[in-house]
């Protein structure tokens, strides 16, 4: 068995009272494409941070790429591909002359047109990166994080601001970094991506897993089909766990077609929802005890 890219056991970050990440044990082989999920405040980024050496923890025990990222050395640093919040918003470099600045940095960097190519960007190529629009801004951070062809990459909600194509078109580098036996830790709020693009994905909520499974996996938890139709009331929605026999009452009820009508297993999106209401009930019933107490 290889050592796993990464490595966490009771990983905590607090501020105070408020704990950021609560304890928090994972284990990403490599060569994994690794898709976090959670609503905004769960804890997400902070544990990125931790696991890229920006961040000091309170408590626990991290190794990536059998390192401590609390000790860094060059050597780890080389083997990381990070893809910061705005690492080309300052810069006065062109696309090209970016994407080679960053490359010089690396021992073993990936071909510039190349990079530039696979988040498509060469018709701006010679475009300052100021100049470039947002979603533009996300592709160069995505090819400045994956042209020194690091054995692991972080990439935090790399496709925000993509238009449908650009988004297909990232999915497909991915899949050709995993091809080539690239660890990728992913955060995104795309459910879709996530469910596309991950080998197992992990829920958080309120800094503590409540989720980790394969997106099939994950998805085979959900217990009740979904239904759906129109009436004068308006669009309903009932979650069964007997489809049939709900479906049935449903049309003794109705004469003629019934607007709408769909019945469908629980998509990613609505088993992730659930996790995370159910995490918010559990939160809240638990500062109702503590106050109480």
């Amino acid at each position: 068995m290889s050592t796993p890219a990464i490595e966490i056991s009771g990983l905590t970050k607090a501020y105070g009272a408020n704990h950021a990440v609560d304890g928090l044990d994972l284990t990403i082989e490599q060569g994994e494409v690794f898709a976090l999920l959670g609503p905004n405040g769960a804890g997400k980024s902070t544990a990125v941070e931790i696991l890229e050496g920006y961040r000091k923890r309170t408590a626990g025990d991290v190794s990536v790429l059998g390192i401590d990222p609390a000790h860094p050395t060059l050597e780890w640093r080389e083997k990381l591909g990070i893809m910061l919040q705005s690492t080309s918003t300052s810069t006065l470099l062109t696309v090209r002359e970016a994407v080679t600045h960053w490359s010089r940095l690396y021992p073993n960097p990936r071909d510039v047109d190349e990079v530039i190519a696979s988040v498509g960007l060469e018709d701006k190529a010679d475009e300052r990166a100021k100049t470039l629009s947002g979603g533009q801004r996300r592709r160069l951070d995505v090819a400045l994080a994956v042209v020194g062809r690091p054995e692991l990459v972080f990439l935090d909600e790399p496709t925000t601001g993509f238009d449908p194509e650009a988004r297909r078109q990232f999915w497909r580098l991915i899949e050709s970094l995993r091809e080539g036996g690239t660890t990728i830790l992913l955060t995104t709020h795309y459910l879709d991506e996530a469910e596309y693009l991950a080998d197992r994905l992990a829920v958080i909520a309120h800094g503590k897993l409540v989720a980790l499974d394969t997106p099939k996996g994950l998805r085979g938890r959900a217990e009740n089909a979904i239904i759906e139709w129109t009436d004068a009331d308006g669009p309903q929605t009932l979650a069964t766990p007997t489809p049939t026999a709900a479906l049935r009452d449903l049309l003794s009820k109705h004469h003629g077609e019934i607007e709408g009508l769909e019945v469908r297993n629980p998509s990613l999106e609505d088993v992730y929802l659930e996790l995370i209401g159910q995490a918010a009930a559990d939160a809240a019933e638990l500062d109702e005890n503590e106050e109480a107490a």
